[in-house]
């Protein structure tokens, strides 16, 4: 799969091709019906497939300040989008300029004279160009003019228990904030990860006998509210059971929130300096200040193995 960054990226003989336009953040069931659906149509039409996203998060560039956490970074997203199929992935930078280009020629820009688009993908609330003035239908408007055709796909909803929200990133977000990460891996369509490099923290996991991974995450990473959780612990490529905690450490009056890793039934791993993934499974408890050090140790043990019951029922 291509990759771009910026319109300059892209190749000067480059074709026409089927284009799908968004945030794309988790790359959610949502977003792999509307992403399936270009690779799709490319095929049936005979052109490549095209994922157009951003950098930063528009609202970053729009409303300063007010970043949305992050369900994967841009690197993930790719990957995913390649497992779809999807033959190139342009990442526009989003400048304060870029923002008020109108949606006219926003579409001139970037799907008429760069990306020479034969067809158009989208859900049905696509917005774009300045003040988000442009939707699907002036889309296709333009499209009658520009030579190339808009489909709109619906979007999944969720059952009752989700009061019939359509699935979306900010749905995720909401999940992951709450804990509630089996909710969010049911509209994900995978687990919720977490990536960054292992540092040193304080060391007290191996002292009392569970060395953990502290990894420092991403900026604007959606971290999952405080707690203990089942999952697992990727190191270059390799999948390994674990049990994660996340928050400040109130045992030891600890600040600073943190996620770690304890790679389960794992002896001897040296993982400082690594990039390393952590996939959130199920909820274990909340976070708790124990009496004494034993009783957190008997915590630490039952965390532990409950989260290797809950992985292997998973696996099973």
């Amino acid at each position: 799969m291509q990759r771009w960054r910026g319109l300059e990226d892209i190749p000067q003989d480059w074709g026409r091709s089927v284009v799908t336009i968004g945030s794309y953040d988790g790359v959610h069931r949502g977003h792999q019906l509307i992403i399936g659906r270009a690779v799709e149509r490319a095929r049936e039409l005979g052109v490549p497939s095209v994922v157009v996203t951003f950098d930063p998060h528009p609202s970053e560039v729009v409303r300063p300040g007010s970043h949305p956490p992050l369900l994967a970074p841009h690197h993930r997203r790719a990957e995913l989008m390649a497992e779809l199929g999807v033959d190139a992935v342009l990442i526009l930078p989003f400048t304060a300029e870029f923002s008020k280009l109108s949606p006219a020629d926003f579409i001139v820009k970037v799907l008429v004279d760069k990306l020479h688009a034969r067809a158009v993908i989208e859900g049905p609330n696509f917005r774009f160009g300045h003040r988000a003035a442009g939707n699907v239908a002036y889309l296709a408007e333009l499209g009658q003019t520009y030579d190339y055709e808009v489909e709109v796909v619906d979007l999944y909803v969720r059952g009752a228990a989700g009061g019939g929200e359509p699935f979306s990133s900010t749905l995720v977000r909401r999940l992951v904030a709450e804990g509630d990460v089996e909710g969010a891996a049911e509209i994900l369509g995978r687990p919720h990860r977490v990536e960054g490099i292992v540092v040193r923290g304080a060391q007290r996991g191996r002292e009392l006998g569970y060395p953990t991974a502290n990894v420092e995450t991403l900026p604007h990473t959606a971290i999952p509210a405080d707690g203990v959780y089942a999952g697992w612990l990727t190191v270059e490529g390799e999948e390994m059971p674990a049990a994660i905690s996340v928050g400040t450490n109130p045992q030891f009056n600890g600040t600073e929130r943190t996620v770690e890793a304890y790679a389960i039934d794992r002896v001897g791993l040296d993982l400082y300096g690594l990039h390393v993934a952590v996939d959130f499974l199920a909820y274990v408890r909340g976070q708790e200040k124990f009496d004494s050090i034993e009783a957190l140790l008997e915590a630490i043990a039952d965390d532990v193995k409950r989260s290797s019951e809950l992985i292997e029922a998973y696996e099973a």
